[in-house]
């Protein structure tokens, strides 16, 4: 994990649990602010940090209003949210995370899609072979993008996969994808077109029809977001509701102290074992509740690794 650990709180599936990070030095960090945006920036190779590993349905993200910025169970309506099995999927089909030191600014117009940003982090479908752990930061060579479109915000969704995949010599581009894992990219559209429409949402939208856009722009788009992040991690842009406390940003004025780190950490409920996950959100195949059935044929039954 590049010489980060992460530390539990509270009990897993339950609406008190946090993960924090750690540096290499086991300093507490904040996984937004702290972890650099690039692991070879001569390269373009990125950092991510996985919050979702594949194949799992519970919906953790980076807590951006946090402080420290944890990993947590994302609720909606006081209830932790689980992502549908959309027929033939289960749950996340690819590792998916984000970009630290990246912010997609709800205050500006991305000149690409005509919509602001979703105020958070950039997100990442890493594809390569290995299942990672939730809280796990890797390195990543950039594929490409798709430009979803989520209830009226820009949403980029990079392409990426570990350096360290055994295949990542053979992927440059998003081209790529397609010649090496046929089917995998109109899968993630149908994936995103499709996720929230078991919970009574209509399908989302994309920019450029749906259409993938290179690594080249790929790159451009993070480094813009990354520049947007800048502005609010020196407070030169209103970031609302985000928390900016961080250990290592030494020109922001939102940097802390480890030991205001530390107090953060254990004000946080012990760590505790898992909650059961409530029955209709578990796993089910081909039926219930968070399961949906194929309205047209899907494109995907051959997408699994």
């Amino acid at each position: 994990m590049a010489g980060y650990s992460v530390e539990e709180r509270a009990a897993p599936h339950s609406l008190e649990y946090r993960l924090f990070f750690k540096d290499g030095q086991g300093q507490y960090i904040s996984p937004f602010h702290d972890i650099p945006i690039y692991a070879d920036g001569a390269e373009n190779v990125f950092n991510m940090v996985v919050e979702v590993p594949r194949w799992t349905n519970a919906k953790m993200e980076i807590a951006t209003k946090d402080p420290l910025n944890p990993i947590k169970q994302d609720v909606k309506k006081g209830k932790l949210r689980y992502v549908a099995n959309v027929f033939p999927h289960k749950g996340y089909i690819w590792n998916y995370g984000a970009i630290p030191q990246t912010w997609e600014d709800p205050g500006h117009k991305d000149e690409n899609t005509g919509c602001c940003g979703d105020n958070d982090p950039i997100d990442v479908c890493e594809i390569g072979s290995k299942v990672c752990s939730r809280g796990e930061v890797i390195k990543v060579k950039v594929l490409g993008t798709l430009a979803l479109i989520d209830e009226g915000e820009t949403d980029w969704k990079i392409i990426a996969i570990n350096i360290e995949d055994p295949e990542a010599d053979n992927y440059n581009d998003i081209n790529d994808v397609r010649r090496m894992k046929p089917g995998y990219l109109e899968a993630t559209v149908d994936w995103f077109r499709r996720y929230k429409v078991p919970d009574g949402k209509p399908e989302n939208q994309f920019a450029f029809n749906g259409e993938f856009k290179g690594k080249d722009f790929a790159v451009n788009v993070i480094k813009s977001t990354h520049e947007h992040w800048k502005a609010l991690i020196a407070k030169k842009t209103d970031g609302g509701e985000i928390n900016c406390t961080n250990l290592t940003v030494s020109e922001s004025p939102f940097c802390c102290s480890q030991e205001c780190a530390k107090a953060t950490v254990d004000a946080a409920p012990p760590c505790k074992a898992a909650h059961p996950i409530p029955p209709e959100e578990r796993c089910c195949g081909l039926q219930g509740k968070h399961c949906m059935s194929p309205s047209t044929t899907s494109t995907a039954l051959g997408t699994r690794e």
